[in-house]
């Protein structure tokens, strides 16, 4: 069994306290002195609370009067259930009425509040994510198919083991990292630098925990993947456009344009 709580113990013996007093003070006119009450007497009245005592005692006085006003007429009471017996052979202590129930445990009345959930401006992934996305697949696979019936790749003749191109760029995609390469010594161009900067975007979400779609309110993340994107436009530009042979810099309005798909 849970054991009660202090401090709810001590409000029902405050509790208790007070209706002995209160039952003391109804019973004082009586001329019923405390001697003469016998030991279960004592015992219920110091068990029953005092209202319950008041109300037995109109409902005895109301039956006697209505024995003699009617001459003797009965009253049914119901028969008492036999008073339960313990293991060890005693009557178990009842309360009045008879009932045995005990204090298990205390709830809490939080615990027991009606939680209502609160509307949220989300949707499920499935299936009002998914399709939009298969249905976006689907479109870029039709428009890619249908365009390379029409527009063949531009693709150069095939490699001459013999013969190296001048200037050897790298696929454009990869010419921001080429450029690096001409600034800075390979291991910061290739591994600190670009490690450096994905860490950064990985740690952005983060960082900036606010949830608004508004763009004045995530300054911060469009701040850093502007300055991400612009950064490595530049690079790519540069290499595409403004290396020559030798991967040296030109201008391409008075050397030409060395970039190949």
């Amino acid at each position: 069994m849970t054991e009660v709580p202090e401090h709810l113990r001590k409000r029902a013996e405050e509790a208790r306290a007070k209706a002995a007093a209160a039952k003391a003070a109804a019973d004082a006119p009586a001329e019923a002195p405390a001697e003469e009450l016998t030991a279960e007497q004592q015992e219920a009245a110091s068990k029953i609370p005092a209202h319950l005592l008041e109300r037995s005692r109109a409902a005895k006085a109301k039956a006697e009067g209505g024995d003699e006003a009617g001459g003797g007429v009965a009253v049914a009471t119901a028969p008492t259930a036999a008073a339960p017996v313990s293991a060890a052979g005693g009557p178990v202590p009842t309360g009045p009425g008879g009932h045995t129930q005990r204090l298990l445990t205390v709830v809490k009345s939080g615990s027991i509040q009606d939680v209502k959930a609160l509307p949220q401006d989300k949707v499920h992934t499935w299936p009002h994510l998914l399709v939009v996305e298969f249905a976006a697949a689907l479109f870029i696979t039709a428009f890619t198919l249908i365009f390379s019936i029409f527009v063949n790749a531009p693709l150069l003749e095939l490699a001459n083991f013999n013969e190296t191109p001048n200037p050897s760029k790298a696929p454009w995609y990869f010419l921001g990292l080429q450029e690096l390469l001409t600034m800075f010594h390979p291991m910061v161009a290739g591994v600190t630098i670009p490690g450096i900067g994905l860490f950064i975007l990985m740690f952005a979400p983060y960082i900036d925990r606010n949830p608004s779609p508004k763009p004045e309110d995530r300054k911060f993340a469009i701040s850093l993947m502007t300055v991400h994107l612009m950064f490595w436009a530049v690079l790519v530009m540069i290499g595409s456009f403004f290396r020559g042979p030798g991967f040296n810099f030109v201008f391409p309005w008075e050397a030409g344009l060395f970039f190949e798909l």
